[in-house]
């Protein structure tokens, strides 16, 4: 039974997500939005990672990890429901960065949460229903379209529907199993206040190494996972969702994959096969474009999985595995602030300016983009493998 709850946790924590966030980038370019207003817009989930560790710490130390996360849906489906309300670009980017401050530390939350309850090992057989749910959103896109024949990539609806799935969570929210916080009656210091304690956590080279690498990876990273959503509008992409959830499908069956390869091959290769993949994906789109090979675009797709199975939960394996247990949630918010907060923020930025430089008279060159990104990825990969020498026991 506990299982099943952590795994419907996981389920609709994603779907509330992935409804809106998938298809934004197409909803900004139809508002017109400026290129450096879009990665402002799009930026406020990395942002919203900034208060990742402060929740972690609030779970360490103060309330028990289901209520925190049921009073965050709530901030988010309210704020959700006004983004849909606006066509103003800067309101619409105030309504997201709030939701994104409540959304987004769930992440690390229910990570902890259910690692609270369950092995390590056993993680990632829950956290697949994230990506069952990240899938299942799909089926908004198809009901509008087919059954009510109303647009629904490209416009305000997904809003919408993201505020009712994040208020059906907090509902079931309160029936998880209780995770009350481990270091309650510690003595708490400024640099905690803040959630950082895992900052300690640096003064290990290798586990040094591995928070820097998390951060480089997300600037290629950032190219499919934001605006990928672009490029699909720009080839006259019909069903934008369903199209980039082909890779969110295959991700359910690379996520079974990851704790038997992790016995099988150790953590670092696991990490290391999710960056060769960040490399795959982007050589297959810039040679789908150059030889016009449009079925090679799915390569990149369907390989999402394994990017983010191996490298990114398999990261979050390998927190678990080195944090504290006064610290576990701390870390885990961490991770997210890195990765997804500061290292996508960063990537944002970066990977507009990119495509802005292959924009000329309106027209993208969008194998300049993909030559581009794959360079990036070769980089991280061979700098990861040449400076990253711890490895978890296999066993």
């Amino acid at each position: 039974m506990t299982r099943i709850k952590l795994s419907s946790m996981m389920f609709l924590q994603y779907m509330m997500y992935a409804v809106w966030w998938v298809p934004l980038a197409a909803y900004l370019t139809n508002l017109g939005v400026g290129s450096t207003e879009k990665a402002l817009i799009l930026s406020s989930m990395a942002l919203g990672c900034i208060l990742s560790p402060v929740i972690g710490m609030i779970a360490d130390r103060f309330f028990a990890g289901q209520k925190v996360l049921a009073g965050l849906n709530i901030i988010n489906a309210i704020m959700l429901f006004l983004a849909g309300t606006t066509n103003n670009s800067d309101l619409l980017f105030v309504y997201l960065l709030i939701a994104m401050f409540g959304y987004m530390p769930t992440w690390g939350l229910t990570s902890s949460i259910s690692m609270a309850h369950l092995s390590s090992e056993e993680f990632p057989k829950v956290r697949v229903f994230g990506s069952i749910g990240w899938v299942a959103s799909g089926i908004f896109s198809i009901i509008f379209i087919k059954f009510f024949n109303i647009d629904f990539d490209g416009t305000n609806i997904p809003f919408y529907c993201g505020a009712g799935v994040s208020l059906l969570a907090a509902a079931t929210n309160f029936t998880l199993p209780n995770t009350p916080p481990q270091a309650k009656k510690e003595k708490i210091s400024f640099i905690e206040i803040f959630g950082l304690g895992t900052l300690k956590m640096m003064r290990d080279r290798n586990f040094a190494i591995f928070i820097i690498f998390s951060f480089i990876s997300m600037i290629p990273f950032a190219m499919y996972y934001s605006f990928f959503s672009e490029f699909l509008l720009h080839i006259n992409t019909k069903y934008i969702s369903v199209t980039m959830n082909w890779g969110i499908l295959a991700e359910m069956g690379f996520l079974l994959l990851v704790s038997p390869a992790i016995k099988k091959l150790g953590l670092r290769k696991v990490m290391i096969l999710g960056l060769v993949a960040l490399t795959i994906r982007y050589l297959a789109f810039y040679a789908g474009g150059v030889i016009s090979q449009s079925w090679m675009y799915y390569i990149g797709i369907l390989i999402h999985g394994l990017i983010f199975g191996f490298f990114y939960v398999g990261g979050q394996i390998y927190i678990d595995k080195k944090a504290p247990a006064e610290l576990k949630s701390q870390a885990q918010g961490f991770i997210f602030l890195v990765t997804f907060g500061v290292g996508l923020l960063a990537g944002n930025f970066i990977c507009a300016h990119i495509i802005d430089f292959f924009r000329v008279e309106g027209a993208t060159n969008w194998n300049g983009i993909w030559g581009v990104t794959t360079l990036l990825s070769v980089s991280t990969l061979l700098l990861f493998v040449l400076l990253f020498k711890n490895n978890i026991s296999k066993k």
